[in-house]
């Protein structure tokens, strides 16, 4: 039975966020969905540039909204002393968590450094996830995704062999290298601080957290005569038992058969039992093998292969285009979108928070805020008083 208003893991934590684009605001969306109270800071004079990226739903971008559902948003000038003292008020009121993305040196020339933040709040926990981290000569470099994922060697062992690397479906390097490991991070210095009453200042590369997901291949660099290629080796679709290939209505199948039995099973169900012993063959005898499986896949579609392969064992799955991920029968079942009803225009299904507490009902979303929206509020929890609001806002430092 669901307990249905469990409390959820991180309520009563606090984050102030003031991180833009991609990296930060997933790391927060974690923590959000989680149950801390994030509380998103924008420039009155320049918004997340994420807000205005089409395509559009109501004021703000639709992946706007997809990244920053479950927050509040308020609006402070840091380049102006009314804006950093407001900051650190709120710092020493309590915040547990601040998450920035600036270039590295920018929060100590705002007055906001690690050692200032701690001045006013010791046990305060400080995120900065940048593209290369606090310190190396690339440091300061601007960057993206494609440009941290070239950097980890992760986009060289991304495409097809004798091909050019294939730009990743995802931004690997700002969620998998930066959100997920900023989050993973705070949430250690969380559990840390409960026993010893410390802060930290969390330094988070997005070019090593995508680095990380070449442990394997990394580890097994000096037992192997060369280094890894795209395309070559088990894992990359050199291999007859794992790859992905073309069916008769130009859609794609994923066959991942590693193991023997499966491949075997696989090699039955479309009743070719010659091929058992080719599936985990490179070379000439690797080629022959692709080949023929790359022909009969080739003669049915895509449909009629999931209904050969349903109730099997053999690690053969359809690549779904982004619509059918609404359709499929285990992400109904799983709850894996949720519908934020009060977004803008009518309700928008985004990603539910992938981590399940069992026996426990999911939270209901909220839409990202307006920008400001609870600027107000918020500042007037600190103590500060409707006039002076009013004040700040003519002199423009909030909105």
């Amino acid at each position: 039975m669901l307990k249905g208003s469990a409390m959820l893991p991180l309520e009563g934590v606090r984050v102030l966020d003031l991180s833009r684009l991609l990296p930060g605001p997933y790391c927060s969306l974690i923590l959000a969905d989680l149950g801390a109270d994030v509380v998103r800071v924008e420039s009155p004079n320049g918004a997340d540039p994420l807000r205005l990226m089409p395509p559009m739903s109501g004021d703000s971008s639709a992946y706007f909204h997809g990244l920053n559902r479950n927050k509040r948003s308020i609006t402070l000038d840091l380049k102006r002393r009314e804006g950093v003292e407001l900051f650190l008020k709120l710092v020493g009121a309590g915040f547990d968590v601040v998450i920035e993305s600036f270039r590295p040196g920018v929060m100590d020339r705002l007055g906001l450094g690690y050692g200032e933040l701690c001045k006013v709040r010791k046990q305060l926990i400080l995120c900065s996830i940048t593209g290369h981290g606090q310190a190396g000569p690339r440091r300061s470099k601007a960057g993206h995704d494609l440009n941290y994922v070239g950097l980890s060697g992760l986009l060289a062992l991304t495409g097809e062999k004798g091909g050019a690397p294939a730009i990743p479906g995802a931004q690997v390097a700002d969620i998998g290298g930066g959100s997920l490991m900023g989050a993973v991070g705070v949430l250690s210095a969380l559990v840390r601080r409960s026993v010893s009453g410390e802060g930290a200042w969390l330094d988070v590369s997005m070019t090593e957290g995508a680095l990380a997901f070449l442990s394997m291949q990394i580890g097994a660099r000096k037992a192997l005569e060369s280094q890894p290629e795209r395309g070559a080796g088990l894992l990359h679709g050199e291999m007859p038992c794992y790859g992905v290939y073309r069916t008769a209505d130009d859609r794609y199948m994923t066959l991942a058969a590693i193991e023997p039995k499966f491949w075997q099973q696989f090699c039955s169900a479309i009743g070719r039992e010659d091929l058992v012993g080719e599936g985990h063959f490179s070379g000439r005898r690797g080629m022959h093998a692709k080949g023929e499986l790359a022909r009969l896949f080739e003669t049915r579609t895509q449909a009629e292969w999931v209904a050969l392969f349903s109730g099997l064992d053999v690690c053969c799955e359809p690549v779904h285009e982004v619509d059918d991920l609404f359709e499929d029968e285990q992400h109904r079942a799983r709850g894996s979108f949720v519908s934020v009803e009060d977004a803008p225009r009518e309700p928008m299904a985004q990603v539910a928070c992938p981590i399940r507490f069992l026996g426990e009902a999911p939270s209901p979303a909220s839409a990202a805020p307006s920008l400001g929206a609870d600027t107000d509020e918020v500042l007037s929890s600190i103590g500060v008083k409707s006039h002076d609001l009013a004040s700040l806002r003519k002199d423009g430092v909030i909105l």
